[in-house]
């Protein structure tokens, strides 16, 4: 199954993020725990990790862009 990622919020005023580096490149395998990209806001740079097993299928967002909250940022494929 194809999953949308959305940005995570972070902090209650956290109202977007600059994807700094992605981690995971498509066709990369993703174990829970693994760190998929790098973000910075106006006080932390962050590392956001996967929540779950996959494969990266697509990156909607490149690196240097600005994404909101709740914006969705890659695609995985899981199983079941």
């Amino acid at each position: 199954m194809k999953i949308k990622l959305k940005l995570p919020r972070y902090g209650m005023n956290m109202e977007e993020a600059t994807i700094v580096k992605w981690l995971k490149q498509p066709g990369d395998p993703i174990k829970e725990g693994d760190g998929l990209y790098e973000i910075e806001t106006e006080k932390v740079t962050q590392v956001v990790e996967a929540v779950g097993d996959g494969t990266m299928v697509e990156i909607l967002v490149p690196e240097d862009e600005i994404a909101e909250v709740g914006e969705a940022v890659c695609v995985v494929e899981t199983e079941g």
